[in-house]
């Protein structure tokens, strides 16, 4: 779609009166509006405030009409009934002035009325062109910034099963390790170990690995050879 098709495209929709429109205004309620939506916005709220104005001031000069028409058709009975005097006379040609005067303001705030709503357009279009390019490029940056933190959380979340599966290693390593020293130098030995090294402070868990099986049957033949030495010393006695 080309530029003049887009335009009468747009011509031919209906938009709201934006400033008008909560709606509109939510649009701003995270980043706030620029200046020259805000310099439009006062633009379209003055043509709103000028069309109540002229509104405001056709009822009064409606109303003043009707009371100069009134008026004249009483000093025209009297001037009939030949009680005209030069006060009435005056009166009269006073009333005729005025109304005359209000007859070409009446005119003029309705001719004013009738552009109001080509200027209200108008500018209410130009304000709607105004936000439509605010609000995509907002649309593009939060789209742009989505996709970079996108990137950054799958990145992370690579990083982070590398370092689970790091830290698992890390702790079957040291219980290998542990387990070894067992079936080289016997549970006392460690024990002594595990006092001395603990209080250096070496990394949880690594003191306190399951022991091999090896260690365990050991431990185990050990225990029995101790009860049998035992039985056979009570029975000598």
């Amino acid at each position: 779609m080309d530029e003049k098709q887009f335009v009468d495209a747009l011509k031919a929709r209906h938009i709201p009166t934006l400033v008008l429109d909560q709606k509109w205004h939510r649009l701003f309620a995270i980043s706030g509006k620029p200046d020259n939506i805000k310099t439009l916005e006062v633009e379209e709220k003055e043509i709103l405030v000028r069309q109540g104005h002229l509104n405001q001031e056709l009822r009064e000069l409606k109303k003043i009409k009707n009371d100069l028409m009134k008026g004249i058709v009483d000093n025209m009975e009297g001037a009939d009934a030949n009680k005209a005097t030069a006060e009435s006379e005056k009166k009269l040609s006073d009333n005729k002035r005025l109304l005359n005067e209000t007859n070409d303001k009446i005119d003029a705030d309705e001719d004013e009325l009738m552009e109001i709503p080509k200027l209200l357009k108008e500018k209410n279009d130009e304000l709607m062109l105004a936000t439509m390019n605010f609000c995509y490029a907002r649309l593009r940056t939060n789209a742009s910034e989505a996709k970079e933190i996108t990137e950054w959380i799958t990145n992370v979340r690579i990083e982070l099963k590398k370092n689970i599966i790091k830290k698992q290693n890390r702790e079957i390593n040291n219980k290998e390790i542990y387990s070894y020293l067992h079936d080289l130098f016997g549970k006392d030995v460690m024990q002594l170990f595990d006092v001395h090294y603990d209080e250096q402070e070496l990394p949880i868990g690594s003191s306190q690995p399951e022991v091999s099986s090896t260690v365990k049957k050991k431990e185990e033949k050990e225990a029995n050879k101790d009860r049998t030495t035992n039985f056979d010393v009570k029975k000598e006695e």
